[in-house]
């Protein structure tokens, strides 16, 4: 039965590549700021998920677990997009109360 289930490292590349797409796609195709969140938190859960995978097919790999050095910067990644989460966030909530939309576009008039 553990010959039919046998995740390599291709495995976890495939679903970053559909990570990392399904957030460029949603980037490029939303105009609501919330959206444009979402698909950049999905590249940096895309990039985290390369890291560990990595980290852990690394042929120097240690034999209880996986490299420490990728699982470190995954967790600075996670620490970095919260921050950025709640930056962003912030910045919306001022430009809802402003305008009374999240509409990227209309951020325009609000040059000062």
């Amino acid at each position: 039965m553990d010959a039919l289930i046998h995740i390599s490292l291709i495995h976890f590349v495939i679903v970053s590549i559909l990570l990392a797409s399904a957030g460029v796609g949603t980037i490029l195709t939303k105009r609501n700021a919330i959206g444009i969140l979402i698909g950049v938190e999905l590249i940096l859960n895309a990039s985290a998920l390369n890291l560990v995978a990595f980290a852990r097919f690394h042929p120097w790999a240690p034999q209880g677990g996986p490299a420490l050095d990728g699982v470190m910067f995954t967790v600075f990644i996670i620490v970095l997009a919260a921050a950025e989460a709640a930056i962003a966030l912030g910045i919306f909530l001022n430009l809802y109360n402003t305008l009374g939309t999240v509409d990227v576009e209309k951020a325009q008039e609000m040059k000062g």
